[in-house]
């Protein structure tokens, strides 16, 4: 019989086992061994059962049990060291605490989507890992950061495959009270609530759940409460479901409810209110809307839109991960105009104030769409992607928004990602590095980082790096074996017919994984380009390869799911299912297991659209070697000493399909002629002496840069520090001065020009000049109302191309000479030293100038000579 309704019965444990209460209700299990090892001794098998999960765990243990162990002087004592361990590490001062002066008192981070555990699956992929990831690092170094984000009553999905293998997904619904998780509440014992409104008079509200990663408290609204109507109670229903109302009520929930939980927390515990909002991708940009609104407020100084916008952008990161304008969420503004304004939320901020924002009013933009990544960038003074080519392509990508200035110029920057070692390292390779080095300074240069290089992997026995490989391939063949079992009978086999999979991979042979979301960008059936070619591959009588497969599709995406069919149907085949399998239901348990098992770690998207890919550096941080496009990370810290780099058919002259088939064709050698070659040459000993060595090249080079701590210690010192800076600049005074400057220099700027340019000396060659000539340049500007102090004229030189465009410019400021002539022109003059050969060339410009702007680039204004102002300023060649 069904139960009318359900509920969680929490136990209540002896008083001596209370401490483990605290123990899972702490995040840190996730990525702290000796906790896990202790809730794996409190019931082997419920621990198993329980899928790693402490809190389902506690709440299955045997009454019998928990009196056993509450009686054992053994457990005891190993559950007041793990108890002592984390009050330590939750109050004890940590890199952060000594990382300099001005640093930010908090932060708070917001992200659609958190990938904490499997125990809380509030993620569909790298985006939401990452900003896992960056929360467990952030704790480890004592960053001061508040997690926000959403609490999902289903979830992404599960994925199964029907008999033909299609992808189908299950949404089973989560209670929160059989989570690690507890609600927010306020002194009084009420749950805490937020509010939004909406059009007609309705309401959105909202809960507050806190899960506890380590330091760091995480923040998930949950929508499905009493007092909402049905239709607001499925605002959190699914990640990245429903239509565009739907998402943009999410999003409006995650930005401005989002802001409203922070100061609920920070009233209701006393943490300092955050500094500085870091947005993690568009949707949570509204944030920037509510904090605005904040500082409208009398209490708050009453500040007009424009300056409250100039005090919000001091104090704002925006990152972005898309390198696709496809990937960014985009509303109608009608939709968008309906939510806001009197009739809805931040009554009393202009609904054109809104929009304006977020519209993409710029050369080849759509004028009618809200762009929730242009509000980020629009709202935020710093910005950045992440990895150093993302950072290339986004400012390409976002160039529209700052017209006149080269994409070099525009201001987004880029942090590399990087993976949190503790959560996805081994158990076995973290053993490994404590007999190398010992506990306590395994633990630092994991989480911490720090260390340019690991140099004490050198030190390792070249037998003892392959056994641990071997002993990882091992067990990911038998987890593979179950999982395979699982899933086909999911797919309605019987067990009579599975006895083949008892044969299924070989812990001996070259293992390849593959495993990401299935969007056709990340081309998961490039390796079936040529299935005869493939086969002799998984078949070869001396240098066999096999190969795990794993990825999801979004449910929306036929597409996708095709490129599923299309692997399974290929991996059903009897000729190759014991050497090429497809695994469903890929998330982090899956992953862990993933990762270190494989030897080469295998990613071919189409370049440049993989905007970091933090899979291969989970893989390289257990020692597998990284088998890739030059894209995201890999094409900023590719070495031949650890990796293969797969060429790319870059180029509009070249289609779709015969990219595909070059790309293809060049994966196929590689794998022939380089790394199967070289896994399977052994030595005189029987090992294969120049696979261990990439190996250890790997470790010890790779691993420190792949940390998630050299991420978030970037973030710090690149974003976070001079963002705080720039906050505390602006108080509201500050803020209108700003607002106002900015205002005068744009209504200007129509009539801001460069007047004449001059060039001496008179003497040179026409069209040469020697290397270390220095010109004199004489430049006269109108400036109209503006004044020197408000623009910067500066000289912009070096090589020029064809076309005469200025490659790998430098710029040298000019200087103001004297007062303005009758006219009210302006002359600035200075030296512009020829420092290199070959065609040269040079221009000016004038930009506004202010000690508050990030950069020069920050208002998008630039003024530059006509054509009648040149004079004496051609190409210079010598």
């Amino acid at each position: 019989m069904k139960a009318i309704r359900r509920f969680s019965v929490r136990p209540v444990l002896p008083e001596p086992l209370r401490p483990l209460q605290e123990l899972a209700r702490n995040l840190r299990w996730s990525w702290h061994p000796e906790t896990r090892a202790l809730f794996r001794a409190v019931d082997p098998e419920g621990w198993r059962s329980a899928g790693g999960d402490p809190v389902r765990l506690l709440g299955a243990v045997p009454a019998a049990r928990l009196e056993s162990l509450a009686a054992d002087s053994e457990f005891l004592d190993r559950l007041a060291a793990a108890a002592d361990d984390l009050r330590d590490y939750l109050g004890s001062p940590r890199w952060y605490q000594s990382a300099g002066p001005e640093l930010p008192a908090a932060l708070a981070y917001f992200s659609p989507e958190f990938g904490i555990t499997a125990a809380l699956p509030q993620y569909s992929g790298g985006l939401g890992i990452l900003a896992g990831d960056h929360l467990k690092a952030a704790s480890d170094l004592g960053v001061p950061l508040v997690g926000v984000g959403l609490l999902y009553r289903h979830g992404y999905f599960r994925q199964s495959l029907s008999r033909d293998g299609w992808q189908q997904e299950q949404y089973p619904l989560l209670d929160p009270n059989e989570l690690p998780l507890d609600p927010l509440r306020e002194p009084d014992g009420r749950p805490a609530r937020v509010a939004l409104a909406l059009p007609g008079g309705r309401s959105l509200r909202a809960a507050v759940w806190q899960a506890r990663v380590g330091r760091v408290p995480l923040l998930l609204l949950d929508s499905d409460v009493e007092e909402n109507d049905p239709r607001e109670r499925d605002v959190t229903d699914r990640l990245y479901g429903g239509g565009s109302e739907h998402r943009l009520l999410q999003e409006m929930l995650l930005g401005i409810g989002g802001v409203r939980a922070v100061r609920a927390y920070c009233r209701i515990t006393g943490h300092p209110e955050p500094e500085v909002f870091h947005t993690n991708e568009g949707h949570a940009g509204f944030l920037g809307l509510e904090r605005i609104r904040e500082l409208a407020q009398p209490e708050q100084g009453g500040l007009g839109f424009d300056a409250a916008l100039e005090a919000v952008r001091a104090g704002t990161v925006f990152t972005t991960h898309t390198p696709v304008p496809a990937g960014i969420d985009r509303f109608d503004r009608e939709l968008v105009a309906r939510h806001f304004g009197d009739d809805g939320e931040l009554p009393g901020v202009d609904v054109g104030d809104v929009l304006r924002l977020g519209l993409e009013t710029y050369p080849r933009g759509e004028p009618n769409l809200f762009n929730m990544a242009v509000m980020g960038l629009r709202l935020a003074q710093r910005a950045n992607g992440v990895s150093l080519l993302h950072g290339r392509v986004s400012r390409e990508m976002f160039a529209g928004l700052w017209p006149g200035f080269d994409p070099e110029e525009v201001p987004i920057t880029s942090v590399t990602n990087g993976v949190h070692a503790p959560t996805w390292v081994a158990p076995e390779v973290y053993a490994l590095a404590e007999r190398q080095i010992g506990g306590d300074r395994a633990a630092e240069l994991l989480s911490a980082g720090g260390a340019d290089r690991w140099d004490a992997v050198a030190g390792i026995p070249d037998a003892d790096i392959w056994e641990l490989r071997r002993e990882l391939r091992a067990q990911l063949v038998t987890e593979v074996r179950e999982r395979l079992y699982a899933a086909w009978r999911q797919r309605g086999a019987g067990a009579a017919e599975l006895g083949w999979i008892d044969g299924v991979l070989d812990p001996d042979v070259l293992t390849i994984g593959f495993a990401r979301r299935v969007p056709s960008y990340k081309r998961l059936t490039l390796m079936l380009r040529d299935r005869d070619r493939l086969m002799e591959l998984l078949l070869h009588p001396e240098r066999p390869v096999q190969i795990v497969v794993a990825g999801k599709a979004h449910p929306a995406d036929d597409g996708g799911k095709r490129l599923i069919q299309e692997l399974v149907r290929f991996a059903d085949d009897p000729r190759v299912r014991h050497r090429i399998v497809f695994l469903p239901d890929y998330g982090m348990a899956m992953a862990q297991k993933l990762y270190p098992g494989c030897d080469v770690w295998l990613n071919n998207p189409l370049r440049p659209l993989e905007a970091c890919g933090t899979s291969g550096m989970k893989a390289a941080l257990n020692g597998c070697l990284n088998l890739s496009v030059l894209d995201g990370w890999w094409d900023e810290w590719f070495e031949p000493d650890f990796g293969w780099a797969i060429p790319t058919a870059d180029g509009a002259a070249t289609d779709d399909d015969r990219r595909d088939d070059l790309e293809a064709n060049a994966l196929y050698e590689l794998l022939e002629q380089r790394v199967a070659p070289r896994f399977y040459d052994r030595d005189a000993t029987g090992l294969p002496d120049r696979w261990i060595e990439m190996v250890r090249r790997t470790l010890t080079v790779l691993g420190p840069k792949v940390l998630a701590g050299r991420m978030v210690r970037n973030y710090v010192h690149q974003l976070y520090a001079p963002a705080a800076r720039a906050h505390r600049a602006l108080d509201a005074r500050t803020a209108e001065d700003l607002a106002g400057w900015k205002a005068r220099v744009r209504a200007a700027w129509p009539r801001v020009a460069v007047d004449h340019v001059e060039a001496g000396p008179a003497d040179e060659p026409e069209g040469a000049a020697e290397l270390g000539a220095t010109l004199a340049l004489r430049v006269r500007v109108a400036l109209d109302t503006l004044a020197p102090d408000d623009v910067e004229v500066q000289a912009v030189a070096g090589r020029v191309d064809a076309e005469d465009r200025i490659r790998a410019a430098r710029t040298v400021p000019l200087k103001a000479s004297g007062s303005p002539d009758l006219e009210g022109r302006w002359l600035y003059e200075g030296p512009l030293e020829l420092d290199r050969t070959g065609p040269f060339g040079y221009t000016v410009r004038i930009l506004p100038a202010h000690r508050l702007l990030a950069s020069g680039a920050e208002l998008g204004l630039m003024a530059v000579p006509s054509e009648a102002a040149v004079e004496n300023a051609g190409v210079l060649m010598r």
